[in-house]
């Protein structure tokens, strides 16, 4: 049989059994438009991340505890690395440095009359918002007085704000942290993001304050270094680090109880990161492309079964085994095709409904189409060849017989 022939008795069986088609197709369009949401939403939150993060600047350090070791054995001591004086002394002995703020933070609950909601409570230095190009939007940041004094001021991310119903309207209300009355002297302008790389949905406080009254801890969760404009970062690295070995009595590198990681290290491990949860989301979709093309071998070998006479007139009157192989798997070919192409058409119509509806972003890559598109072909394939090699396979003399 011609190979145009071959298509059009494929395309006129599967018009025939329309219902038939389209759910054996079903799987398919469901697999693979679950694929590239799937996929949109991972590239999306990369993006947003990657786009936060360049917001901050370039010249941004972060200074965190890291589980010390010996000879590749834990020594036990950890996240209790840095103190405030490690942050006093980079500020005193280190050369190129324009800001730094010692960090302190966990997650509370906050309390505003009968509204509650949990968040991340951030203790710091007035040079903050500085050092992560921050704004305030409503109010003002807590004063260096303040800070000193032990203030119980706050000022508020804005979606923190939100949930608690506090606008500008409300500054200089009192809300409960940890059961601790708190002055909101200022909200924050929204920034986005996700996660540790978002301030939207936090509560920062004065550091003296946060290690003092709100968590009584004498160590800092990380601390926020800001170089000056078209300083050498490797070599303010190298100095931070130097200082902080002479200071933990560390001789060995390898056992740093500390990493100083700059926006390249951030950026690294954000992507790997949502890398992972892009794959983890891909892989959770693509299951059920897998199930789609189950749902195409189970349809194919009815069909086959339905039309063991039709195949044995076929073969009496010249048609070759391969014929008859090519026939049936291009039935499943097309309609994984076709399935696939729906599929696609509902992934993207699906990432851009999530974007609309949603202040969270999804981003669509020819790439991910592509991949999703390549993969339903493949399963169509995959899972049509045993029906379609059956069917060739099949005596035509047992087939005539057929009832």
């Amino acid at each position: 049989m011609l190979f145009l022939t071959i298509i059009k008795v494929a395309l006129k069986s599967l018009v025939a059994n329309k219902l038939r088609s389209f759910l054996a197709m079903l799987g398919i369009i469901i697999g693979v438009g679950s694929v590239i949401a799937m996929l949109s939403i991972g590239a999306g939150a990369q993006k947003d991340i990657m786009d936060r993060i360049s917001m901050m600047g370039t010249n941004l350090l972060s200074i965190r505890p890291m589980q010390s070791a010996e000879r590749g054995v834990s020594t036990g001591s950890s996240r209790q690395n840095l103190t405030l004086e490690d942050a006093e002394a980079i500020v005193e002995r280190v050369d190129s440095i324009a800001a730094v703020s010692p960090v302190v933070s966990s997650n509370a609950q906050l309390k505003y009359f009968n509204k509650n909601t949990r968040a991340s409570v951030i203790g710091c230095a007035v040079t903050y918002p500085y050092i992560g190009n921050f704004e305030v939007e409503h109010g003002r940041f807590f004063r260096e007085s303040e800070e000193e004094s032990m203030a119980r001021v706050v000022v508020l991310g804005s979606e923190t704000a939100s949930e608690l119903g506090i606008s500008g309207k409300q500054l200089g209300e009192r809300i409960q942290i940890r059961g601790i009355s708190f002055e909101v002297v200022g909200i924050m302008k929204e920034k986005g993001g996700a996660g540790r790389f978002s301030q939207d949905d936090s509560a920062l406080v004065p550091y003296s304050v946060a290690m003092r009254i709100l968590f009584g801890m004498d160590y800092l969760s990380n601390i926020d270094v800001r170089a000056v404009d078209g300083a050498d970062l490797t070599e303010v690295e190298t100095d931070i680090a130097t200082l902080l070995r002479s200071r933990h009595k560390i001789t060995d590198p390898e056992n740093d109880d500390f990493r100083v990681f700059n926006q390249a290290d951030i950026i690294q491990t954000a992507t790997e990161v949502t890398d992972t949860f892009t794959m983890l989301l891909g892989g959770i979709a693509a299951i059920s492309l897998l199930v789609g093309g189950i749902g195409i071998m189970n349809i194919m070998l009815v069909t086959v079964t339905e039309r063991t006479k039709e195949i044995g007139i076929r073969k009496a009157i010249g048609a070759r085994d391969r014929d008859i192989l090519k026939q049936f798997l291009i039935e499943s070919l097309i309609m994984s095709g076709v399935g696939g192409a729906l599929g696609a058409v509902a992934g993207i119509a699906t990432s851009e409904i999530i974007s609309s509806a949603s202040t969270f972003s999804t981003s669509v890559s020819p790439g991910s189409v592509a991949l999703a598109l390549a993969f339903s072909a493949a399963v169509g394939v995959f899972f049509g060849y045993y029906p379609a090699a059956r069917a060739a396979r099949l005596d035509p003399i047992d087939c005539l017989y057929y009832e």
